[in-house]
């Protein structure tokens, strides 16, 4: 019998620098800058080309809001972008044009809002995006398509889980779910400084992790993850998809090259690109 050691090649000692993303990033600033000043000139383009409704309500909350963009013919389906922020920052506004390669292929696309941490939990801010997807799949027919970044590619996953606050005919209608980044495990956010605004303890940590989860709808799911990212984002998208080709659906993970955890979805933008054409498959 021969025994096995596991080794982790990342030890971590800093959990707050494992998920501290800014400060590993080159003018890390910049692309948040860059991201409100495309977001906005994009929006203003389909509003004065009438795709654009904006500011759909979804839900009674003050964020319970979204933005619908059209395509130029028939949607084939909806897209919906979940955005990211550790649950405690951003809104929709920062990331219109990242409906860009949806829209190009045809398809029409959903950016909600939510409620932030500390004025929700996690588990309300899961059941507000399952809220604005069923509000937003009653505009659009046809197929559904979920993403989202960070925080978000956490949510639109939690939506594959078999207690999901999805409802069945929603459910049905998903075809492929690709998570950007996603933080999937929710524990290890107990050793960092957030959990304070999180409001997390274990027990919310493990029901809203889909790693510990049973998924519950079988259409494919994509981890995507920079090659360039903290170790800890790449580990994560390994493990959502490694960990769920033990049920009845296909799974894939994919390290981009040269990316980090703000340029990784600008593939968006291209229908052209790899991560458009995972999303699209």
């Amino acid at each position: 019998m021969t025994n096995h050691t596991a080794t982790n090649p990342y030890p971590i000692t800093n959990w707050d620098d494992a998920y501290e993303n800014a400060s590993h990033i080159n003018n890390a600033n910049d692309f948040i800058q860059r991201w409100e000043t495309q977001s906005s000139a994009f929006r203003q383009q389909l509003v004065q080309e009438d795709r654009a409704q904006l500011d759909l309500s979804y839900g009674s909350g003050e964020r319970n809001k979204l933005d619908l963009f059209l395509p130029t013919t028939p949607p084939k389906g909806l897209v919906v972008f979940v955005h990211g922020g550790y649950w405690l920052r951003f809104d929709k506004s920062n990331w219109s044009h990242f409906a860009q390669g949806s829209l190009a292929a045809g398809y029409a696309v959903a950016m909600p809002s939510y409620t932030l941490c500390p004025q929700a939990s996690i588990g309300e801010i899961v059941a507000e995006v399952a809220s604005a997807i069923e509000f937003a799949a009653q505009k659009i027919s046809g197929e559904i398509r979920l993403t989202g970044h960070s925080a978000g590619g956490h949510l639109v996953t939690r939506m594959l889980c078999d207690d999901s606050p999805l409802n069945k005919e929603t459910q049905t209608r998903i075809v492929k779910t690709l998570s950007i980044s996603g933080v999937h495990d929710l524990r290890p956010l107990l050793k960092t400084e957030m959990k304070d605004s999180l409001q997390i303890d274990l027990d919310q940590a493990i029901a809203q992790s889909p790693v510990l989860q049973i998924p519950g709808h079988f259409a494919p799911l994509t981890c995507w993850v920079g090659a360039d990212e903290r170790p800890e984002f790449i580990r994560l998208s390994k493990l959502q998809a490694t960990i769920w080709q033990g049920f009845e659906l296909a799974t894939d993970w994919v390290e981009e090259p040269g990316k980090h955890h703000f340029d990784i979805i600008d593939g968006l933008m291209d229908q052209q690109h790899p991560l458009m054409r995972s999303l699209l498959a």
